[in-house]
């Protein structure tokens, strides 16, 4: 029995060193994926105003020539939309690509969250109904990494979604007020709560990425 018992405590070890290991470099992980997202959504946040702005000014140069409409003006009408429409066009696509790229970072941060179970279903098989884990790091249960996990996933998943609306909305719409409001939403991301930035730093503090 005690033989037993020793080569199950044995086994143990390496395997909570891995998952030590493997929680800390998530955590990194995150910090960097999240950075990344910033970057990319002042990015996007950028075009967005300049598809806004032109869209704002074609509109009021419309209306300017609706009403003091001249042959010349004609001429000057036609040869306009084609060239802010390929300027247009380029921003979209510009816009399209900001959201390919932060549905990568998604993608990533879904990755993450599933890695992170995965360390927790493992826990549980070895301890099984033992209550008395060692934590892996300071404080934290490991569970805990995974509930981080899944809150800033479905965070960022939820303001992907209002983006791709965003930018779809974005490209169709003539309306200066609804433009000004993807605008809002884009740069507020009312989907990433407050307290994403918390998540994100006990994590990096519990893993010693930051100095306690």
């Amino acid at each position: 029995l005690s033989a037993k018992t020793l080569g199950s405590a044995t086994s143990r070890k390496p395997v909570l060193s891995v998952s030590a290991r493997k929680i800390k470099d998530n955590a990194a992980d995150w910090h960097n994926l999240i950075m990344k997202w910033e970057t990319l959504n002042d990015a996007g946040f950028a075009t967005a105003n300049n598809i806004a702005n032109m869209k704002i000014s074609l509109l009021s140069k419309d209306k300017i020539e609706l009403e003091s409409r001249s042959p010349a003006c004609d001429e000057n009408a036609e040869q306009r939309p084609r060239e802010y429409s390929a300027e247009l066009e380029a921003l979209c696509e510009e816009l399209r690509a900001t959201l390919d790229g932060l549905t990568k970072i998604q993608v990533k941060m879904e990755k993450l969250s599933s890695t992170t179970k995965g360390v927790c279903e493992l826990e549980n098989y070895h301890y099984g109904q033992d209550s008395s884990r060692p934590p892996l790091f300071h404080t934290w249960p490991t569970a805990h990494f995974y509930e981080a996990s899944r809150r800033l996933s479905d965070m960022y998943g939820a303001e992907l979604l209002l983006k791709r609306t965003i930018v779809d909305g974005l490209a169709h719409t003539a309306d200066h007020d609804l433009s000004l409001t993807y605008l809002s939403l884009w740069l507020h991301q009312p989907y990433i709560q407050s307290n994403s930035r918390l998540l994100l730093e006990s994590m990096l503090l519990e893993t010693g990425h930051r100095a306690l």
